[in-house]
């Protein structure tokens, strides 16, 4: 796991994408113990002179976990609904968990149209650097509880990779449930194998079998070539990782877990 180590290392602005899997418990309420875990390895990386940015799924996950009535509602306007009860209480946990490193959070809840539009794109450009500069970790994600098909991303792997591009990043991690591209699905194919650098994705697509999307997330492998396509045109490499492993950051910063490296191109 050299190369992920050595991207790690030399990589200064990365850009960091946690999914809904990942801050999910088994029941579907949100993982606190993992929040605080995730906010102690993004300090102890900025104290190495490392900037971070966090794109976090989970409003969906923290509005269960606060109305649980609420949670088998699948009419449209219950679950944007419940976004907007749950990134209150998401923000609030991520404050919580960078408060006891002293760190302070921002929040930016985006949609297609912030980025499609220039002066709004700058804007946010700008917004980030200054949050960045001055210490704090910008959260993102996209507005869920007001965003419609038309101004829909639709997963927070194209926002990550949206969010890398326009703030320059060096380096985009997608944390997810699995350890990063297999040739074939590892929970039902035990011969599946992990592919652990990626220099063409075009032929990575002929090699590989694309599942279809886990429980709680929005995404699935396709969503994470997606993303991995859209950075690597940009010259930034992207690290597809496992992010339900204990320290999973520093573990891949100190070259001791299995991942994926999709090189730039």
């Amino acid at each position: 796991m050299g190369n992920i180590c050595e991207s790690l290392k030399k990589a200064r602005k990365i850009v960091i994408k946690i999914g809904s899997n990942t801050l999910a418990k088994a029941d579907g309420t949100i993982n606190l113990e993992f929040m605080l875990s995730f906010a102690e390895q993004c300090a102890s990386l900025i104290k190495q002179g490392k900037q971070i940015i966090l794109v976090s799924s989970g409003a969906q996950v923290a509005g269960v976990s606060t109305t649980k009535e609420w949670a088998r509602k699948k009419d449209v306007h219950y679950r944007q609904a419940l976004c907007s009860i749950g990134q209150v209480e998401l923000m609030h946990q991520w404050r919580k968990a960078f408060q006891k490193q002293d760190i302070h959070i921002g929040q930016l809840l985006l949609t297609k149209d912030d980025f499609e539009n220039e002066h709004r794109s700058l804007n946010i450009r700008n917004t980030l650097f200054t949050l960045v500069d001055e210490g704090v970790v910008p959260i993102i994600n996209e507005n869920d509880s007001v965003s419609f098909d038309e101004i829909k991303i639709g997963d927070n792997d194209n926002l990550s990779a949206l969010t890398a591009i326009l703030w320059s990043a060096d380096l985009l991690i997608l944390f997810s449930d699995i350890d990063g591209i297999y040739t074939d699905n590892p929970k039902t194919n035990k011969n599946a194998k992990l592919i652990e650098t990626v220099s063409s994705i075009p032929e990575l697509r002929k090699t590989i079998t694309i599942g279809e999307t886990n429980s709680f997330g929005t995404g699935g492998i396709e969503t994470k070539l997606q993303a991995a396509e859209k950075v690597t045109k940009y010259g930034i490499e992207m690290i597809l990782a496992n992010g339900s492993e204990e320290t999973a950051l520093i573990k891949l910063y100190d070259g001791l877990s299995k991942a994926t490296l999709f090189n730039a191109e």
